[in-house]
């Protein structure tokens, strides 16, 4: 082993989800070792890893699998990095439990240890104030529940990681693996980050969420009128549709459809039906191999080059990009 191999501690709890905790320690813990072991080289650890709790308690995560702590997290007396893993359990319920030890996030972080959070762990985070007024991600499934319980945070959900001022913050509850890469990256360099990437085969390319996320989620909210115009724009999602028509076929005005249907969904019927022309594209090229060009005709798009940017801009990949990256036909 190194002779200072930097340190990583996660800090566990209980309904945690369990693969943020150990794939994490994985990760970590092989990089310097994965790739030398395959090429029959001298393995040299990077990190040093341990896992903490409250009191040094046993961990039941969210799956009941009960993981024992190397320490109590009021003795970690340095890290040089301190990750905070996805809440598998009720977001409330956690945050209550462990409100009385977020202190360790802040007495670490002024102890200049790097601080990183996966997924609903971004919550815990930001109730330690340490997000205020500072770029965060968190699973794109819950970004209303933490912009309402965050307001001062600058919330980029679409991101699969952000960062600013050595807090890092990644989106889904798999997006332990970027983030992990991420921080070996900042640790030891491009080469040893992308060896650990390829030799636990991880896709590292991954930039934001958008690819993965639902226009379902712009569901939840308490506007019946609205979630029938949603529906409407569902099953017409091909046709031309102006803002005249869907506010009349609905009795309302136009001015009255967008102010309600921004309230409830925070975003325009053109902006919702764009992302429904989006989905139902992604859904075509994972299942079909039908030419982008009639996919886009079959979403309602006429001009090939500006569906393209568009859906560039929402997944972060052109059609054929896409295509090649989640197409299952054989």
């Amino acid at each position: 082993m190194n002779e200072n191999p930097f340190v990583v501690t996660v800090l566990g709890f209980d309904q945690a989800l369990a693969s943020a905790i150990t794939g994490a320690l994985d990760v970590f813990a092989f990089a310097g070792v994965s790739w030398q072991r395959i090429h029959q080289q001298p393995a040299e650890p990077k990190f040093k890893v341990q896992l903490a709790s409250p009191h040094g308690q046993p961990i039941r995560c969210s799956n009941q699998v009960l993981l024992t702590p190397h320490i109590a997290i009021e003795d970690v007396s340095h890290t040089d990095i301190l990750l905070i893993p996805t809440i598998g359990g009720d977001i409330d319920t956690v945050l209550h439990e462990m409100a009385s030890h977020l202190v360790h996030i802040k007495r670490l972080h002024k102890m200049n240890a790097d601080i990183a959070a996966n997924c609903t762990g971004t919550f815990l985070l930001a109730k330690t104030g340490l997000l205020d007024e500072k770029a965060a991600t968190t699973h794109w499934g819950y970004a209303d529940k933490f912009e309402s319980l965050f307001p001062s945070v600058h919330l980029q959900p679409d991101k699969m990681v952000t960062e600013q001022n050595a807090i890092y913050c990644a989106g889904g509850g798999m997006a332990w693996i970027d983030l992990s890469i991420l921080l070996i990256e900042r640790y030891c360099g491009h080469q040893v980050a992308s060896d650990t990437a390829k030799s636990h085969v991880l896709d590292a390319s991954r930039t934001n969420q958008n690819i993965y996320a639902s226009s379902r989620q712009r569901h939840f909210h308490s506007d019946n009128e609205i979630k029938n115009v949603q529906a409407f724009l569902e099953e017409k999602v091909s046709e031309k549709l102006p803002l005249s028509f869907i506010a009349k076929h609905h009795n309302m005005t136009e001015r009255t459809l967008l102010r309600r249907f921004k309230s409830a969904c925070d975003i325009t019927p053109r902006q919702y039906l764009q992302n429904l022309r989006i989905e139902k594209a992604r859904k075509l090229l994972e299942t079909t191999n039908s030419s982008i060009e009639k996919i886009v005709a079959a979403v309602g798009y006429e001009d090939m080059s500006s569906f393209t940017r568009l859906f560039k801009k929402q997944t972060g990949l052109s059609p054929s990009q896409y295509r090649a990256k989640f197409n299952r036909v054989k």
